[in-house]
């Protein structure tokens, strides 16, 4: 019988004990590896203590409400982390491996699937094990697709401030890559992207849209790509690692909704807005666009040993992880969330006031009100180094940026602003 969420939820603690009794490592040898990691434990207490002037990458440092860890105990009580579960497989398919979340998994995508406007009965999607996997998934169904449909492997056409991670797969996949200008804020300029469609007639286009761009925080505006591509063929794959789980909150929350098919498939990291504890990703697409997709995935293999085709590049796929970012979905942590984004971009304002009155000589640079991301000249190498900031050479010239995650209070960015303080005045 599948282990349904309820069924899942009704194993005992003391089940648990009894199965788990003959598992615990003798106390003894606890002690000894307690002692030969005491170094190691301690240098992690140590930059515990400093986790929220972690300023230079998309990682919400907050500790997540006890409500959370509540829900993490109760997980474990069912047996959850003690013994072996496995998520393979399509999570809208019956699998022959009983351990698994599937159901908690389905039921977070739909609920980020209502939060960006996919049609509520046309949604399939996943939990992956990073905003880069899902993003490899987005544009393989592309890729798949659009060759199934015109006989011909399409272009991939980003910009240069798109993640790196594009780059690589699209050496991944085999595609020829289309580097698209930038617009002053960064973003993708719509009339650089139909020129160079344009002169790519024969050839259909894979584009990726990335929505919040790494180093300077820009949008790629999806109804310009979209107007720009015309009736050109084309799959329309939207990276939005950070900025996806804040912008529904903001005035720029229809930049991720999908309503009437502004884009295909969507990828959002759940370690960065949202500060879950590890690595993983939301990736959403139609359960229409997916049936097509997997017609043609079909014809590569035939997984016999599991009952199904599952639609996944992945096999063996993290079962935790869904039961435990489940949490972060429900409809009842949105006033959370929505209060973060609302402080992070308060905060992203201050900053950005504070060094534009202050520290011009640093040009400091913000491509818009809803980003949380100013990026300006790279200031000495301590101020780098203290506060964890990334560093990109910027038209022959090096800039740092921070990013203004929920964990960055009044009392972090001034500390900031006065470490600039003291630099400027040495």
């Amino acid at each position: 019988m599948p282990l349904t969420r309820r069924r899942f939820l009704q194993f005992s603690a003391a089940g648990l004990a009894v199965a788990s009794a003959g598992c615990q490592p003798p106390r003894l040898e606890l002690q000894a590896l307690e002692m030969a990691n005491d170094s190691r434990l301690a240098e992690k207490a140590r930059l515990a203590r400093h986790k929220n002037r972690f300023l230079g990458y998309p990682v919400n440092m907050s500790t997540p409400p006890e409500a959370f860890f509540a829900w993490r105990r109760q997980l474990q009580e069912t047996g959850l982390t003690r013994f072996a579960y496995n998520n393979v497989g399509n999570p809208y398919h019956h699998s022959p491996i009983p351990f698994n979340t599937h159901d908690f998994e389905r039921e977070l995508i739909e609920n980020f699937a209502a939060v960006y406007a996919f049609p509520k009965d046309d949604v399939w999607g996943f939990l992956s094990h990073s905003g880069t996997d899902s993003n490899m998934h987005g544009m393989y169904i592309g890729r798949t697709l659009l060759k199934g449909q015109s006989g011909k492997l399409p272009k991939c056409y980003f910009t240069p401030e798109a993640h790196y991670s594009i780059q690589i797969l699209t050496d991944l996949l085999g595609l020829e890559r289309v580097f698209v200008g930038t617009l002053p804020d960064a973003s993708m300029d719509p009339d650089d992207l139909a020129r160079k469609v344009n002169a790519n007639r024969d050839v259909p286009a894979l584009v990726v849209a990335t929505t919040g761009t790494t180093f300077k925080g820009a949008i790629d505006r999806v109804d310009a790509i979209k107007a720009a591509l015309g009736n050109h063929p084309h799959y329309l794959h939207l990276d939005a690692a950070l900025f996806g789980g804040y912008l529904p909150y903001t005035e720029d929350a229809e930049e991720v909704k999908h309503k009437q098919g502004r884009y295909d498939s969507i990828a959002v990291s759940c370690h960065k807005f949202f500060g879950f504890h590890s690595p993983a990703g939301i990736f959403i697409t139609r359960h229409s666009t997916f049936e097509t997709f997997n017609r043609l995935f079909s014809r590569v293999h035939t997984p016999e040993y599991i009952g199904h085709v599952p639609g996944t590049i992945t096999c063996s796929r993290d079962a935790v992880k869904p039961a435990e970012f489940w949490f972060f979905s429900r409809p009842e942590d949105r006033p959370r969330q929505r209060q973060d984004a609302k402080h992070m971009l308060t905060m992203t304002d201050y900053l950005m006031a504070q060094m534009e009155a202050h520290f011009p000589h640093l040009r400091p640079v913000r491509a818009g009100q809803t980003s949380n991301t100013i990026w300006f000249r790279k200031p000495a190498d301590w101020i780098v180094e203290k506060y964890s900031l990334a560093t990109m050479t910027v038209k022959g010239t090096k800039h740092a940026h921070v990013v203004v995650m929920p964990h960055v209070d009044r009392q972090v960015a001034d500390a900031f602003l006065d470490d600039l303080a003291q630099e400027h005045a040495a």
